[in-house]
């Protein structure tokens, strides 16, 4: 199937909602975006690869980083980072304190900002300079050496970052944080800086598609269970408390960050990668989303 006709026609289908939204303007530098972009990227895993619009531009991927971090604390770690971090929807805001004190310093699942902390922290804890080694990972996988953290993402979430102060603080309390909280926050908002384009995120991605093949990259080693656990976790929990309507419209494995980015996957299939700065109150990507949601249904491409 030749996807670029369909690619444009989605582009055209989804003009509607270009206006609707806005961009994460809570964090200094992102409110700067011109929230007018998109972009979009499909890697399919016989080679062949599909662009459209602002595929090229880099953006802030945000937590879409969770990912990336996820796939090197279990790496490191194996089984027993369960004992840290749930595997189960949250069903509250992504920056919610009031579930994880209920439930003793346990963070839900490890893309919420709790269970990304403590991602962090694993790595804080078994890495030598961890964030040499976080972005020489994304780097390997993206095949893009220039891939690089944003100082100024980063100094501006340190800015405002509060919440996941209390976060950090509220997973110390419990003891399920064993680094200095200033320094799991400064390694924590440093990854969610990255910066990354659609087509830089759908080929990096590739290789949690190629779900039937042991992942070896850049010193991070999982086997084809945990890359496939992995997935699964994108699919229930990828988009915040709005994973469920993503998977119900969408029905792919997924992760979306507040800079406007969304990539999914069809395992043994396909990457794809859209970015659009606009964003509805879930802190997702409305154009994204509808382009995605119109792709597996034009298509039937779906895991369902």
């Amino acid at each position: 199937m030749d996807y670029q006709p369909l690619l444009e026609h989605i582009r055209q289908e989804i003009e509607v909602y270009a206006h609707d939204g806005k961009q994460a303007d809570y964090i200094p530098a992102l409110a700067n975006v011109n929230p007018d972009q998109f972009g979009l990227c499909l890697n399919i895993l016989d080679g062949r690869t599909y662009h459209l619009g602002a595929s090229d531009v880099k953006f802030s991927i945000q937590s879409i980083s969770k990912v990336f971090s996820l796939a090197v604390a279990l790496s490191l770690l194996g089984k027993e980072l369960w004992q840290r971090i749930g595997k189960e929807p949250s069903g509250t805001a992504f920056n919610s304190l009031v579930q994880l004190e209920y439930e003793h310093g346990k963070p839900r699942n490890p893309f919420i900002n709790a269970g990304a902390l403590v991602t962090a922290d694993v790595i804080l804890s078994l890495i030598d300079n961890p964030k040499e080694f976080f972005i020489n990972f994304v780097r390997t996988l993206a095949d893009n050496p220039d891939i690089n953290y944003s100082e100024e993402v980063t100094r501006s979430e340190l800015s405002c970052c509060n919440l996941n102060a209390s976060i950090a603080y509220l997973l110390k309390h419990h003891g399920n944080l064993h680094n200095d909280v200033h320094d799991v926050l400064d390694f924590y908002c440093t990854m969610c800086s990255v910066e990354m384009s659609c087509e830089d995120l759908s080929r990096a991605f590739m290789a949690f598609a190629k779900s039937s093949q042991p992942f070896s990259h850049a010193g991070v080693n999982l086997s084809i269970s945990r890359v496939k656990r992995i997935n699964a976790i994108m699919q229930t929990c990828g988009l915040y408390d709005e994973s469920g309507e993503f998977a119900f419209l969408v029905g792919l494995p997924a992760k979306s960050g507040v800079g406007g980015g969304i990539v999914a996957l069809y395992p043994s299939r396909y990457s794809i990668a859209v970015w659009s700065p606009r964003l509805n109150s879930k802190g997702n990507s409305i154009m994204g989303m509808k382009a995605l949601e119109l792709f597996t249904s034009e298509t039937e491409e779906s895991i369902f």
